[in-house]
């Protein structure tokens, strides 16, 4: 049974930053490919951001692209997402997700992040 657990969502401003945390508990992390997705109100889920399983690997949404940073610590069997330059347009509940090469499986319960305008 995987359970990812995630943190460090909040309220800021536009341009501030945030950091989003996963923990997993997985046995083999290092062999998962983890994601994130999010979930602004309204619409319908977005990917986000992808790292393979060695972390050689990643993949953003334009949307997102120059602006986050996904990384993991396959020691911490953690995922991160720096967020920088937040935009009001960022504003979702931001899910964490562990998987195949092909699909993601396993999913987070989310973080909201909140970005004033």
């Amino acid at each position: 049974q995987v359970q990812l657990i995630e943190s460090g969502g909040g309220l800021v401003q536009a341009g501030d930053s945030l950091r989003l945390t996963c923990t997993a508990s997985v046995r083999t992390f290092n062999s998962v490919k983890m994601g994130w997705f999010r979930r602004a109100p309204g619409k319908g889920r977005e990917f986000v951001a992808s790292i393979r399983r060695n972390a050689g690997s990643t993949h953003y949404a334009d949307s997102v692209k120059g602006r986050f940073t996904i990384s993991r610590d396959n020691a911490k069997n953690t995922l991160y997402l720096q967020m920088n330059s937040l935009k009001f347009e960022d504003t979702a509940v931001y899910f964490c997700a562990a998987g195949t090469e092909t699909v993601f499986d396993h999913w987070g319960l989310g973080t909201q992040v909140t970005v004033s305008s």
